[in-house]
Order: structure tokens, then sequence, then C-alpha cells
């Protein structure tokens, strides 16, 4: 399967992704690649296979739940890059 640069810009474009010519070509190119790849994997016989949750077998680790004391304002807003006294403060998003 044949990825165009006119299929890369679309993509990059739904991703908000600005790319120069150069990176659609090489992106185009890659892209081919990885879809060749794949239709050569659909071409093996997996009927024997049994599917897989995780390639190794892992035991869950999940840490213990335990209650702490929730963070005070100061501690919360200490990082935001724009806040006031008690809240975060984020652009406009409806009009």
């Amino acid at each position: 399967m044949s990825v165009s640069e006119k299929d890369v810009k679309y993509i990059a474009n739904l991703a908000r992704l600005q790319l120069t010519d150069e990176e659609a070509v090489s992106f185009a190119e890659d892209m081919s690649k990885i879809l060749d790849y794949m239709e050569m994997l659909n071409e093996l016989d997996t009927s024997e296979v049994e599917p897989l949750e995780h390639v190794i077998e892992l035991d869950s680790r999940f840490r213990k739940d335990e209650a702490k004391p929730p963070l005070s304002h100061t501690d919360a807003l200490k990082n935001a890059p724009d806040a006031d006294s008690d809240y975060f403060r984020v652009p406009k998003v409806i009009e």
C-alpha cells in the first residue's frame, strides 16, 4: 500500500502538525514501508496461535490504596502556568 504526500499532509492537519514538503515525503515513504510490512504480517497463518493479553506474564503490581491528606490550595496551584488566589486560569474555549 502506498501513502502519498497528500495523505501525510491530511493526517498532519488533523493532528495540528506543520510539516515541510521534505518531511511529508519522508513520512510518506516511512508510512508506506510500515503498511507494506503489516501486509506481509497479514499473510502469516495465525490460526494455531492463542491470543495474548500481554507478551510477558505479569502480576498486578499496584500500590496499596492508602488514604493521604489532600493537597493544600497553595501546593496545588504552585506549578500552575496561570492562577489567581484560588483557581487555575485557563483560556476561554466557549464563546
